[in-house]
């Protein structure tokens, strides 16, 4: 058995690396400057034009536009995913044509912007108007809440068809193998195996996903509905106070970084069992 004859003699502490100072290194330090003396400037402007008397008149009407926007965005997101599902299948199909259908489908919802969709849904169905009369669905399409609604619905839906498909794809082939060696039904294992690690790896893609259609939302401002946006248009066509804008700014900023704190506490949740 061997033993250390003499301790090893205390060394010096390693000598602090001094970076040099760069160009890079400047400009970003010139950057960060200058963004914090904007914030501070609108800071000191929110706090110097602040009007006692336009909040309290208008304060109630920037709630009721919160409140339609999440509305919205809830419902828009829970019937986009219930889409989603089928539309993910769709894709994965090795029927050609009902993969080439939901191919179709995602690629152009995924490859337009929201705004134009709204428009074809709000005006472009108009002229449609005695065909869905006939078909008992214009109640539904001549009022502008349920059109962006609608639109935001299978916009959202096409992104989480191609997250849900991505996430399912993205689980090894080794774990249908295990539960077909087990004996388990393909739909069990489906729900009970593969779904769940599908869906930790599509929870962030959803999160972004999410605060997208939240920031998204406002387009439907342009066709009348009331919601934040609108609300915020109509404060300021009757105060012409640039801050109306910078108020729905700040609820904007306010529910995407409840929603990014709160997705951040479901993934500590959901991945647990993953980190040592």
């Amino acid at each position: 058995m061997s033993y250390a004859q003499t301790l090893i003699p205390p060394q010096p502490a390693p000598k602090v690396i001094v970076k040099p100072i760069t160009g890079t290194r400047v400009v970003g330090s010139l950057l960060v400057l200058l963004w914090a003396l904007l914030a501070a400037s609108l800071l000191y402007m929110v706090i110097a034009g602040w009007d006692v008397d336009k909040f309290t008149h208008y304060g109630p009407r920037y709630l009721h536009g919160l409140m339609t926007t999440v509305v919205l965005v809830t419902i828009s997101v829970i019937f986009g995913a219930a889409l989603s599902l089928p539309l993910a299948f769709a894709r994965m199909s090795k029927n050609r044509i009902i993969s080439t259908l939901a191919y179709c489908y995602v690629y152009v919802f995924r490859g337009t912007p929201l705004l134009a969709q709204l428009f074809l849904i709000y005006y472009g169905l108009g002229g449609f108007r005695v065909q869905l009369e006939a078909a008992g669905l214009w109640w539904f399409f001549r009022d502008a809440w349920y059109c962006g609604l609608f639109s935001m619905t299978i916009n959202t839906a096409a992104y989480q068809a191609e997250i849900l498909r991505g996430a399912i794809e993205s689980v090894p082939r080794g774990q249908h193998e295990a539960a077909s060696a087990l004996g388990i039904h393909k739909a069990v294992a489906f729900r009970k195996i593969v779904l769940p690690q599908a869906l930790i790896v599509a929870l962030r893609p959803y999160g972004n996903e999410i605060i997208l259609l939240i920031k998204g939302s406002a387009v439907v401002a342009i066709i009348t509905v009331l919601d934040l946006m609108g609300e915020t248009r109509y404060a300021f066509s009757r105060t012409f106070d640039y801050q109306t804008y910078l108020w729905a700014a700040i609820f904007y900023l306010s529910m995407v970084e409840a929603l990014r704190h709160f997705w951040n506490w479901i993934e500590r949740r959901l991945t647990r069992h993953l980190k040592r």
